[in-house]
């Protein structure tokens, strides 16, 4: 390579780990390197965040890694602006600020940016878009930019772009009247001849062949014309079979091409399946007909374990490994070991692949792996779901069974690491690079564990921090008691945080900011758009309700536990909220546990606790039991997910009730959805199952208190999973100094402790804690 490479790019998206290693090979190869405005929250938009993110990498960099600040390229973020999103108007300005002042603080670094991602929202208009390009760069290399990326032989001279059309442009750009936006739609409209006719949907390619028609369809997740259109290939070639091997099989390797080359997202992919299955549905009598039967193609078994009720990204797997060509038995959620392994056997599958969301799941993976090598299969094995991870499955699973064992990240990885499992060319290979890497894991846990010092049980309360000790006054709640409530879903919407929603699609980065992402902002807007009007429909049709109960109860702390009272008299124990301690020394610094948040009963101090259960989930499974027979599985995804935001949701807003009027503890506080989802208020609502709180039984106990299976239908599975999946439980503390925190690792003698204390052996509490154990129980028996 002549001259100095750049490398095209690192940012802090997955982390400082991550960053420094890849800045560290971009160093040791000699090049530069565009350093994204992009961290763990998403691509930083705001003068405020791009300097904040930039400036965080370019210390990182320069200061820690000696990195020479000359070769450091940032790329600024360029968004589109005239979305007709009101936020979006300032984005050109803030571009042009957050320059300046990356180049005032961050000396010898250099700018680029994306120029064409400006003009966005013009495309079909060359001639608007080029002034638009000009006019940025121009100020934005009045205010420092280095470089950009952008068609430098389509760009206008600046000062020869008539008056006409530069004053609109920078009208908009720098959002200086507030119709701007319409103007300059306007001109773009009357200089590219858009007219209604043109924006209506375009059906020249019903002009088309069949077989170019069926291939448009399936990329394009057309479903309106799949059946006429089926039958008319049906009655072209001689068989049914033909019909699916042929032009069906094309449209969907194409699908695969795209996604596998990063040129095509998930929801578009599950859009494309919907329009395959309606066609090989509408195909299927046909084929009985002619005793085609199925072509012979690998089998892929694909389970949630027992006990777990979470199945999107399963379920979003399975419609990825189908749209390659893969045969996916998909046995649903809660599945027992043995009907995953009995119909494995049954149906001699290719390939099992397990699920799963809640800790208890991780369990459940490794008895199943062992159940594999004691009946002696050799079938290679997927692991897969939020809690799963490479470093549990190279130190639980991995050893428990002989045959492959390859933990999975997500959906877009899963058709290569199905492909090498089932090409023996590639098998061998593959497997001895994820053997390599899964020893790597092994061995840094071993060099890690000395580092991890936890203090003892004792040392560790002496450590805690009594926040109820400090002056505090205690708000005795207005409507102490249970209540039970549904929230039409109208009412939530405002209360929806739509990130994770995006998350679950695999499509990375933060609301709003991911509506104008150069990459996947077009999908994301897609996406969004269809849950919106599914949202729509529930509202109408009233299928799907969302519930609530709630309890603020009396109760103290007592040690590490919290007693919740009968009644006020706080003579008799109801129930009682088991809290753990962080254990890991903290330079100086308390260690936590929820109990700390709730007055001790020798304080004398009438405190009080919170309990919840919502779900969003009632009637959800009947309606996508109906989407999935009528092979819509987008739709019935969609449901899911969108489900899932609602329970989230109305956790949120009878959170926001409770504070200002149930126990009106807050009753003044006013926030914005953002600051809601930032969690500026007062108090806390910790969950059983997460890392405050990370035993999944207590919530056990919150559905004792409020008779929430009764009272709202929902249930606890045998692992402490809650169906319908979207729900939520936890606890109220009122505490205004209360903060989330994780307990992490714990040691012997606290689970002993806890045993004792939740009348455990101590088995069951090694059980159930797995994850934050600090030793190997069977190191210390």
């Amino acid at each position: 390579l002549q001259g100095k490479g750049v490398v095209n790019s690192i940012s802090l998206k997955d982390g400082e780990e991550a960053f420094r290693e890849r800045a560290q090979k971009v160093r040791k190869l000699g090049a530069a390197a565009v350093v994204m405005a992009f961290d763990e929250e998403g691509q930083a938009d705001t003068p405020e965040r791009r300097l904040e993110v930039c400036q965080r990498a370019y210390k990182i960099l320069v200061d820690e890694e000696g990195f020479p600040p000359e070769d450091i390229i940032f790329d600024c973020n360029v968004f589109a602006v005239a979305t007709g999103i009101e936020e979006h108007e300032r984005y050109a300005i803030w571009f042009i600020e957050a320059v300046r002042k990356i180049k005032e603080t961050c000396p010898y670094a250099l700018t680029s940016g994306g120029i064409s991602n400006v003009s966005f929202s013009f495309r079909g208009s060359p001639e608007v878009r080029e002034a638009m390009h000009t006019a940025f760069l121009y100020h934005a290399i009045d205010a420092g930019l280095d470089m950009g990326i952008v068609n430098a032989g389509a760009l206008p001279i600046y000062d020869e772009i008539e008056k006409s059309l530069l004053t609109p442009v920078e009208d908009v750009l720098f959002a200086r009247t507030p119709n701007a936006t319409d103007v300059l739609t306007q001109i773009a409209g009357e200089r590219t001849g858009t007219s209604e006719r043109s924006r209506q949907e375009d059906l020249s390619w019903r002009e088309l062949g069949v077989e170019e028609r069926l291939v448009h369809a399936l990329v394009q997740g057309i479903d309106q014309f799949v059946e006429e259109d089926a039958e008319v290939a049906r009655q072209k070639f001689s068989s049914a079979l033909n019909v699916i091997e042929g032009p069906l099989m094309d449209g969907m390797n194409v699908v695969g091409d795209l996604f596998g080359s990063g040129r095509m997202f998930l929801p578009q992919v599950v859009k494309s399946a919907r329009v395959m299955k309606k066609a090989v549905a509408y195909l299927v009598p046909f084929l009985e007909e002619e005793k085609a039967g199925k072509t012979q193609q690998h089998k892929i078994l694909l389970a949630t374990v027992k006990g777990d009720v979470h199945d999107i990204g399963k379920n979003i797997v399975g419609v990825v490994l189908q749209c390659n060509g893969f045969d996916v038995i998909d046995l649903g959620v809660m599945v027992p070991a043995e009907e995953i392994l009995e119909t494995a056997r049954k149906e001699s599958v290719d390939v099992i692949g397990l699920s799963g969301l809640i800790t208890p799941s991780l369990e459940h993976m490794v008895h199943i792996a062992s159940e594999m090598e004691r009946t002696g299969f050799e079938t290679p094995l997927l692991i897969g779901g939020a809690t799963t991870s490479k470093a549990h499955t190279a130190l639980k699973i991995d050893g428990r069974y002989d045959g492959p064992t390859v933990h999975v990240l997500d959906a877009s990885r899963a058709v290569g690491v199905v492909s090498k499992l089932l090409d023996k060319e590639s098998k061998e290979s593959f497997l001895s690079e994820v053997q390599t890497e899964y020893q790597t894991e092994r061995e840094r846990r071993s060099q890690d564990r000395p580092r991890a010092r936890l203090l003892s049980l004792a040392e560790t309360r002496d450590k805690a921090e009594r926040k109820v000790l400090e002056a505090y006054q205690i708000t005795k709640p207005a409507e102490p008691g249970i209540q039970v409530t549904e929230v039409p879903i109208s009412e939530l919407r405002n209360y929806i945080d739509w990130t994770p929603f995006f998350h679950a699609w695999e499509l990375s980065g933060k609301h709003p900011n991911i509506l104008n992402d150069p990459t996947v902002g077009n999908q994301a807007r897609s996406l969004l758009s269809d849950a919106e009007d599914l949202l729509g429909r529930m509202e109408v049709e009233g299928r799907i309700q969302a519930k609530a109960t709630l309890g603020i109860f009396p109760a103290n702390a007592r040690g590490d536990d919290v007693e919740i009272y009968t009644d006020d008299s706080r003579t008799q124990v109801r129930a009682v909220m088991h809290g753990l301690r962080q254990q890991f020394a903290k330079d100086g610094r308390p260690s936590q546990c929820l109990a700390d948040y709730v007055a001790t009963a020798d304080s004398k101090q009438a405190d009080w606790i919170g309990a919840f259960v919502v779900t969003a989930g009632l009637g959800v499974s009947k309606v996508v039991r109906e989407l999935e027979e009528a092979n819509d599985d987008y739709t019935a995804i969609l449901t899911k997910a969108v489900a899932d935001r609602l329970a989230e949701a109305l956790a949120e807003l009878m959170h926001e009730q409770v504070r200002r009027n149930i126990w009106g503890y807050a009753r003044n506080e006013t926030f914005t959805n953002e600051e809601l989802i930032r969690e500026a208020y007062l108090g806390i609502r910790p969950a059983p199952g997460y890392p405050a709180c990370p035993d999944h039984t207590e919530k056990g106990t919150i559905f004792e208190l409020l008779d929430a299976e009764n009272s709202l239908g929902v249930q606890l599975t045998e692992s402490y999973a809650m169906t319908p999946a979207a729900s939520v439980s936890g606890w109220y503390l009122a505490h205004p100094s209360a903060k989330y925190f994780g307990i992490g690792r714990i040691g012997r003698d606290q689970v002993e402790d806890y045993a004792r204390r939740k009348d455990w052996s101590i088995e069951e509490a090694e059980r159930w804690l797995a994850p934050n154990l600090g030793y190997t129980p069977d190191e210390v028996r």
